[in-house]
Order: C-alpha cells, then sequence, then structure tokens
C-alpha cells in the first residue's frame, strides 16, 4: 500500500504558520521550527500586550492630569476627589484630552474641585 502523507492539510499548516512569520529575520521566517517557535512567542507577547495597553494609558492619562492639575495649584488626588464629590462624572482619558487641548476647561474644572 502507498504511503499517504496528508500532504494538502499539512502544506496548509506549514503556510499558516509562514503567513504568520513573514517579515521576521532570517531563518525565523523561512524554516518551519524557527517561524513556529516565533510566532509562538508573539502570539504570547499580543495576548499580554493588549492587557498591558490598557495599564499605560491610564498611566499616561494620570501623569497628563496630574501635571494640568500642578500648573492649576491643586494636587491630583484633591482634584480627583474634589470631581467625585461635586458629582462631575469625567473618567480620566476625558480629563486628560480636556487638559491637554482646552486649558480653560480645565481650569474651571480645578476651580469646581477646590471648592468641595
Amino acid at each position: 500500500m502507498p504511503r499517504a502523507t496528508n500532504n494538502p492539510a499539512s502544506r496548509r499548516r506549514r503556510k499558516k504558520i509562514f503567513k504568520q512569520a513573514k517579515g521576521n529575520f532570517g531563518g525565523r521566517s523561512k524554516l518551519l521550527r524557527t517561524a513556529k517557535e516565533t510566532v509562538q512567542k508573539g502570539l504570547t507577547y499580543a495576548y499580554r500586550d493588549r492587557r498591558n495597553k490598557k495599564r499605560d494609558f491610564r498611566r499616561l492619562w494620570i501623569t497628563r492630569i496630574s501635571a494640568a492639575c500642578r500648573l492649576t495649584g491643586i494636587g491630583y488626588s484633591a482634584f480627583m476627589h474634589g470631581l467625585k464629590k461635586s458629582g462631575v462624572n469625567l473618567d480620566r482619558k476625558m480629563l486628560a484630552d480636556i487638559a491637554v487641548r482646552d486649558k480653560m476647561t480645565f481650569t474651571k474644572l480645578t476651580e469646581i474641585a477646590k471648592k468641595a
């Protein structure tokens, strides 16, 4: 009986790996074993960094709000506490955007926070 290799399916599997490994240097995109390792590691990093991205953006927003607060003479935590007490429901993403683009509005927000 002739040897069966299931060639179409195995070629499809290899092509899938090589397609994902495209753009890597040298054997990382040409040799099956190293390409597999590279792709696996890349997918692991992608999974991890989708979560880290949220963390990083929150840190960036807090830094921007804090810098803008210091210019108006109030600390970050006091500012956030004042906003919460006065019932202003803006998230950090919106506050950071206001701090960067619209100084007058942010100044008014800090005044509201100081009163509360």
